[in-house]
C-alpha cells in the first residue's frame, strides 16, 4: 500500500500517517528505489489500532500501548490495556457513587437540622475523604464558604454548608468544573435544576460508555498485530 491507501483505509490524512510513522505508531516503512514509502497491513493495523485506543484512553496512552505491541515483550502491552481498563471501571463506579449520592442529596431535608450538627474543617474534611486543603479551596473559589467565628476566623461548616460541601464533593468527582458549578449550586440550594446534574451524569456516563467501547473495537486490530509473534499451538 501507498501512504495514500493507509490513510483512507485508517480515516487519517497523509500527513498524519506521515507523523505516527515518525512517532513509532507505525514501523518504519519499507522505501522503494525511487524513495517511496511502501506499507503492509502491520501498518494499517497499527493505525487502526491507535485511532481506536485514541478515543478509548487518549493520544498518550494511545501511543504507549501501540509501541508496546511492537516492541514486545507482550506482557507490557497487556499490563497497559489492563491500566486502561482499570481506570475506566474505577471512573465508573465514582459515577455511579456520585448519582446515588446526588439523588439522596437532592432529597435529603435540612430544615430540622441543629447548629452543633455543624463541622470544622478537619470534621468536614474527614467526613468527605478528601484533605483540609481542598475545602479551603473550595472556599477561595466561593463554592463552599463557611462562617468564621472567633478572633483567628475559624471555620465553621452549617448544616446547608455541610451539604453544599458533599454536592460540591460528589459533582467534582464526576467531571463537573469550578465554573459551571459556581453557577450551578445556587440553582441546586433553592431546589432548583437537579435535572441539569443528572443530565451531567448521563453525559459522563455515555462517555465512559464510548470509551469502553473503543478499547474494544481496538482489540482486533492489537490482536492482528501480535498474531505474527503468537505461539503455535500444539497438534
Amino acid at each position: 500500500m501507498q501512504t495514500v491507501d493507509v490513510a483512507r483505509r485508517s480515516g487519517y490524512s497523509v500527513q498524519q500517517i506521515r507523523n505516527l510513522e515518525r512517532d513509532g505508531v507505525l514501523p518504519p516503512a519499507a522505501r522503494t528505489a525511487s524513495g517511496y514509502r511502501v506499507y503492509g497491513e502491520v501498518h494499517l493495523n497499527s493505525a487502526l489500532a491507535y485511532r481506536a485506543l485514541t478515543a478509548g484512553t487518549g493520544p498518550v496512552a494511545a501511543k504507549d500501548i501501540v509501541r508496546a505491541a511492537h516492541e514486545g515483550p507482550v506482557h507490557r502491552l497487556l499490563a497497559r490495556l489492563d491500566a486502561a481498563h482499570a481506570r475506566l471501571d474505577r471512573e465508573r463506579t465514582e459515577l455511579g457513587l456520585a448519582k446515588e449520592a446526588a439523588a439522596a442529596i437532592s432529597a435529603e431535608p435540612i430544615a430540622d437540622a441543629r447548629p452543633v450538627d455543624a463541622m470544622g474543617v478537619s470534621e468536614l474534611a474527614a467526613a468527605l475523604g478528601v484533605r483540609a486543603s481542598t475545602l479551603r479551596y473550595w472556599d477561595a473559589e466561593g463554592l463552599v464558604v463557611p462562617d468564621r467565628r472567633g478572633g483567628r476566623g475559624t471555620r465553621r461548616y452549617s448544616p446547608a454548608q455541610v451539604r453544599d460541601a458533599r454536592i460540591v464533593h460528589q459533582l467534582r468527582s464526576a467531571g463537573y468544573r469550578i465554573d459551571p458549578l459556581r453557577i450551578l449550586l445556587p440553582e441546586l440550594r433553592s431546589g432548583h435544576r437537579w435535572d441539569t446534574v443528572e443530565a451531567a451524569l448521563a453525559a459522563r456516563e455515555a462517555g465512559i460508555a464510548a470509551r469502553s467501547r473503543a478499547l474494544l473495537d481496538a482489540s482486533a486490530a492489537i490482536l492482528a498485530l501480535l498474531a505474527p509473534t503468537a505461539p503455535t499451538a500444539p497438534a
